[in-house]
């Protein structure tokens, strides 16, 4: 790049000074100039590009191209072939067929030698920076970010995340909850993509993981493993159930969440938006469990079937629509929360059951008492 603005020496030192900032490989961007220095000297001076090579001086930054040409008895194309005396002329022990370098560096190449070198490092700038990006935000996925919301557009709400930007679709935003510039908002990272520009991320503010996090965030006793999250069950916007325990018998679980006069979980809600969110005691035995996932209603009897995995559960008749819950919410997340099929019945309805099945046993006691004797087929 002799005699241009930026001299060769100016141009390697801004190279090595660049590298180590923006932690690219320096012989990778060399290379990468090279070659991009192939392709214009192939547009400015009307020539193959299989028979050039560019080569840069990785200490003092020079730029030579060079020719590859075969040696022959009679030239008949001088852009590929030099004469068998012009090749001794460089190399006395050259022979025809023989493949050789040339330097045909152009005397203005430097000025276009400049200005691709910086085109090409610019674009690796930006591929380099995309790429810490993605490797920054790639390590935040299913953890919880605060989003700064810039614009809605189709339904899509876009937000700003610091580096890059955020996509929360319309299937990941809470129902109800409106949206508008400069809210401040905490987000889900469900997956994080490259694209041709900055990396993409998918958010969400539906996702059960949003309420994990956000407990770890209030709970230092779940965060310090202390009290863990045995499962979550979530209609966004609506209700939630969380289902914790403790290896320690002097650790509340449930009150950990709760927090002093309902602080922890307050805290919570109010990022939902006010979902509301019930915080039961998880348990090894299905029937404590089942019991416990139905709060708040109390029951008074859970049956269960291993095989199955399903359970009956008994409900005082005042008590049988809390826990069924509005349209069937509660047995729902209740279901949900503990992998179980749930049917509710009230304590009359269990007592009618009950009733009918020992009036139906005693019939049928009855109907093989008066069968004794008789020529009835037996089963």
């Amino acid at each position: 790049m002799k005699g241009d603005s930026i001299n060769a020496s100016e141009f390697i030192d801004a190279l090595n000074a660049l590298a180590q900032e923006r932690h690219i490989n320096k012989d990778l961007l060399l290379s990468a100039v090279e070659a991009a220095l192939v392709s214009a000297y192939k547009r400015n001076y009307n020539t193959a590009a299989n028979n050039v090579r560019v080569s840069i001086d990785r200490d003092r930054g020079d730029v030579e191209v060079y020719a590859r040409k075969t040696v022959v008895e009679e030239v008949g194309d001088p852009q590929t072939e030099i004469s068998l005396d012009a090749a001794r002329a460089i190399r006395p022990h050259y022979e025809v067929g023989d493949l050789i370098e040339e330097k045909v560096t152009p005397r203005q190449f430097g000025r276009i030698a400049t200005q691709t070198a910086k085109q090409v490092v610019i674009q690796r700038i930006r591929e380099a920076e995309r790429g810490v990006i993605y490797d920054e935000y790639i390590e935040k996925e299913n953890e919880i970010l605060t989003a700064l919301v810039e614009r809605v557009e189709a339904g899509k709400v876009l937000v700003e995340l610091g580096r890059t930007e955020g996509v929360l679709e319309p299937n990941q935003q809470m129902p109800g909850e409106v949206l508008a510039p400069n809210d401040r908002i905490k987000v889900y990272v469900l997956e994080v993509t490259k694209t041709n520009r900055k990396p993409q991320v998918q958010v969400s503010r539906t996702h059960p993981g949003l309420v994990k996090r956000l407990f770890e965030i209030e709970v230092p006793e779940i965060m310090s493993g202390v009290v863990q999250i045995k499962s979550i069950a979530r209609e966004a916007g609506s209700r939630t159930k969380m289902a914790v325990y403790s290896a320690d018998p002097m650790i509340d679980a449930v009150g950990s969440c709760v927090g002093l006069r309902g602080t922890r979980v307050e805290n919570v809600v109010n990022e939902l938006r006010t979902e509301k969110i019930d915080i039961v005691k998880w348990s090894s035995d299905p029937k404590e469990y089942i019991a416990n996932a139905l709060n708040p209603a109390r029951i008074i009897s859970v049956f269960v079937n291993e095989r199955e995995k399903a359970a009956r559960v008994i409900a005082p008749d005042n008590q049988l629509s809390l826990a069924i819950g509005r349209e069937g919410q509660n047995a729902r997340l209740a279901a949900k929360l503990t992998g179980w099929k749930i049917d509710i019945k009230s304590q009359s309805q269990a007592e009618e059951m009950l009733d009918q099945a020992e009036a139906d046993f005693a019939e049928m006691e009855g109907a093989l008492d008066a069968g004794e004797g008789s020529d009835g087929v037996e089963y």
